[in-house]
């Protein structure tokens, strides 16, 4: 427990963060569009963390200098932070070197092979969750799967919005409990858990309103006509990595050995099936490295801050507020929720969103007796909700883009999102306040 004096001034470096970030955002997204570019992305996330820190370093002018950087560097060293910034690292070669070796065309292309063309809504809704488990990324299920969706939506005669937001709920679906998620790994080495105990606890929350989802879809899908799929390409041997690494994660191998094997297993089906040279297995695995490292940075800058803000007394001040406003062991899941949701909704980025509450919500967990799992499951599912509605997140800007169509129009076809959320507001309703197993019911 924090010994300094709750002061709600050492909260003033997210407050700059907040209105430097999503004031931008804003601007740029809505009152002075620049064509082209995405308004929350013109200014670095990077650069809005870089100034709240020097601002967290101004602050409590009684502590030398150095000794603010010797707080720095203890939020740094963190052995969860260590372990979290290595697996970006292989989560990045991972990805650069799966996407190389064809392996996201190839599971795609196998799954819609096998989908009857009288099922293709809920078809690609479940392709959507299995490719995003796989592939860790919700954005790049939906880079690939929007067109798809795109397609059947004419041939059917159906919503082309609700045929977007179908690809969107399942990319969110699996991105909340894939085990290479850039937010499983925020989420769980943050907390000190493993994967597969909040995979556990996760997927009490998410399996109940993907399955009311995939229903509602089926009553939708048979009031449309069938649909004539394409033929797609694919390539069994391309595809197997995927499912392999699936497996491993989900019995509980450890997650450095499990990328381990999906690099080593994509590049043998890579080099196999003439997908990949040596050069191209170098480049793509360098260049999936170097597409974390803003991810990396951001962690190491919000660690120290983090860590600046607990010292001057800011988390004191939030726990204050939430013992004030919640109460018991529901209440401290409220107020984790909560917390988690309202980050990414100023932050537009799940990971981000994560690594910013993280800290909070692990003194909100002790005080309140919430086992950690737990925590890490709210903070990956609630930053999944909130980063999968709002209309000026990556997911919903992407997907509106590549379908033509304007990001709010495709918010009313959310429904896995709200489906979930309604699944996390249960779960903590009827949690049995003695149990300190940590299982969400």
């Amino acid at each position: 427990m924090n010994s300094e004096k709750p002061s709600g001034r050492a909260l003033l470096p997210i407050i700059i963060f907040l209105l430097l970030y999503l004031g931008n955002g804003i601007y740029f997204e809505y009152i002075h569009p620049i064509e082209g570019q995405m308004g929350f992305y013109i200014m670095s996330v990077v650069l809005a963390f870089s100034i709240s820190l020097a601002v967290a370093l101004v602050q409590n002018g009684e502590r030398p200098f150095e000794e603010k950087i010797h707080i720095c560097s203890q939020g740094i060293g963190d052995d969860n932070i260590t372990i979290m910034l290595f697996i970006f690292l292989m989560a990045g070669a991972f990805g650069g070197i799966a996407k190389e070796a064809g392996g996201a065309g190839s599971t795609a292309g196998l799954l819609l092979s096998i989908l009857p063309g009288g099922f293709a809504i809920p078809g690609l809704f479940l392709i959507a969750c299995l490719i995003s488990m796989s592939m860790g990324t919700s954005v790049g299920t939906i880079t690939v799967l929007v067109p798809i969706a795109a397609a059947v939506a004419k041939d059917g005669g159906f919503s082309l919005a609700m045929c977007t937001g179908t690809v969107v709920g399942g990319a969110m679906f699996g991105d909340n409990l894939s085990f290479i998620s850039d937010t499983t790994i925020a989420a769980t080495n943050t907390q000190g858990v493993q994967m597969k105990d909040k995979f556990r606890t996760n997927i009490k929350i998410a399996l109940p309103a993907a399955l009311v989802t995939l229903a509602i879809l089926v009553l939708y899908a048979l009031r449309g006509r069938a649909v004539s799929l394409d033929s797609y390409d694919y390539n069994l041997l391309q595809a197997l990595p995927y499912f392999v690494v699936l497996v491993l994660a989900i019995i509980g191998i450890n997650v450095f050995i499990v990328i381990g094997v999906g690099i080593g297993l994509f590049l043998i089906a890579g080099f196999m099936t003439g997908s990949l040279t040596y050069i191209s297995a170098l480049t793509s695995m360098g260049n999936g490295c170097s597409g974390m490292f803003e991810t990396m940075i951001v962690t190491i800058l919000v660690a120290s801050i983090g860590a600046l803000i607990r010292e001057n007394g800011g988390f004191a001040a939030i726990l204050g507020f939430i013992r004030s406003h919640f109460s018991g062991l529901r209440g401290g899941l409220a107020g984790i929720s909560l917390l988690t949701f309202l980050m990414d909704i100023a932050t537009a980025n799940n990971t981000v969103a994560i690594v910013m509450a993280a800290p909070i919500a692990k003194q909100i967990s002790e005080e309140y007796g919430i086992d950690p799992k737990e925590t890490a499951s709210l903070l990956d599912t609630c930053s999944c909700i909130a980063q999968g509605i709002i209309p000026y997140g990556a997911q919903l800007l992407i997907a509106a883009s590549i379908a033509n169509i304007s990001s709010v129009k495709i918010i009313p076809y959310l429904t896995y999102q709200f489906l979930l959320l309604v699944s996390v507001v249960l779960s903590i309703l009827f949690h049995k306040e003695k149990a300190r197993s940590g299982e969400l019911l």
